[in-house]
């Protein structure tokens, strides 16, 4: 049995410069590091002992005989591309809710390829899984989504990333001192909107006709230097705050759909209370709101936004880990036995009558009832 864990992530600037209809002309860049909020896949040879050769579950529960009827398309994709020929249990449990712009299906993607790298025996490389995930996702599973996420996914820490035109991608940790790291760390909040969205819907309003949004990306870009220079240079780290908040006027201007009055209203309530600075998240359109708020405030903002959930974080610098590995025992030999069986389906017992059931009531002559392994 495998256990992987998989760190979600926030990005403060560049977010939009990641996808490869931008990048691939243009490059990219984001600032942007992964938080002690974490994605868990379990996973384990199934033993052939069950009807079903694969079960699956997260929000979902799957029991399915081929990998062609497993509706989850990241998992099903992930078995296909590295090829897994053997019967599977995969768990998912996770920190955060899933679809709220932490980054959770590239976690998943990442959390799972490693999870079945281990299993058959391989230790791959934290580039290759951020490789491997992005194919998936962007080659297999067309989905409309950035690089970022699994790069930050299976990295971790506070990183500056870079996506060349060339396709490459050079990930550096931003080294500053560990004082700086934890001032910024204690200015920040987290808080879930409480509405939830598919990223990929948000960001095709702005990535089919990505060349239009020509000045905003660039600016966007030019926003990571500038992050990375106050953090380094000393700068009062209120500026950091100022900062996102120019940023996030904006990312709001790429597509409508990146933001909403519901949001908006949010976001003006943190600013009144104390905030200087903040963002959604992931795409936008919803899920979580980073804020930037000098301590002093963060009470009245805590006070002024009591109606969503505050989640306190942490940076993280680990990235994708296998935290748990059990080398059980092996039935390969059972199950390619089973292959060639034709296996007689599982069914339930009919009962024909009340006195077959040991959970019936038992009527005595009386006429009382009492029941079964009780006291009259």
């Amino acid at each position: 049995m495998i256990i992987s864990r998989t760190p979600f992530r926030i990005s403060f600037f560049g977010g939009g410069t990641d996808y490869p209809a931008w990048y691939r002309k243009h490059g990219g860049a984001v600032l942007a590091t992964t938080i002690d909020k974490y994605c868990y896949i379990t996973c384990r040879n199934l033993p052939p002992f069950f009807e079903h050769r694969y079960c699956i579950i997260y929000s979902k529960m799957e029991y399915r005989q081929t990998l062609d009827e497993i509706t989850h398309p990241a998992v099903r994709e992930v078995i296909r591309f590295l090829n897994y020929d053997r019967g599977l249990e995969i768990h998912h449990d996770g920190d955060l809710p899933a679809r709220s712009g932490m980054g959770s299906s590239s976690s998943f993607s990442v959390g799972l390829l490693h999870a079945l790298y281990a299993l058959k025996g391989q230790m791959v490389s934290k580039r290759q899984l951020a490789l491997d995930s992005i194919h998936v996702e962007q080659e297999i599973l067309k989905e409309t989504v950035g690089s970022q996420d699994q790069v930050l996914a299976a990295y971790g820490g506070f990183n500056h990333i870079s996506f060349l035109s060339n396709g490459d991608i050079s990930v550096r940790p931003v080294t500053i001192t560990r004082e700086r790291m934890r001032e910024l760390n204690s200015h920040l909040m987290l808080f879930y909107s409480g509405i939830k969205r598919t990223a990929s819907n948000i960001a095709v309003s702005y990535v089919d006709n990505i060349e239009a949004r020509n000045r905003q990306l660039r600016i966007l870009k030019d926003f990571v230097d500038e992050g990375i220079n106050i953090l380094s240079s000393g700068q009062d780290i209120r500026g950091f705050g100022e900062l996102m908040n120019e940023a996030w006027q904006f990312k709001r201007s790429l597509s409508a759909e990146v933001s909403n009055s519901q949001v908006d209203g949010l976001y003006e309530e943190a600013l009144a209370a104390g905030a200087l600075g903040g963002k959604l998240t992931g795409a936008g359109g919803g899920g979580f709101l980073l804020l930037f708020v000098p301590p002093d405030k963060q009470k009245t903002v805590r006070e002024r936004l009591n109606k969503l959930i505050h989640v306190p974080f942490k940076f993280e610098f680990s990235g994708s880990q296998i935290i748990f590995y059990d080398d059980e025992e092996d039935y390969l030999a059972e199950e390619r036995e089973r292959a060639n069986q034709t296996i007689k389906p599982f069914e339930e017992l009919r009962h024909s009558s009340a006195a077959d059931d040991p959970f019936q009531e038992i009527t005595h002559k009386s006429g009382e009832e009492i029941p079964v392994g009780g006291e009259k």
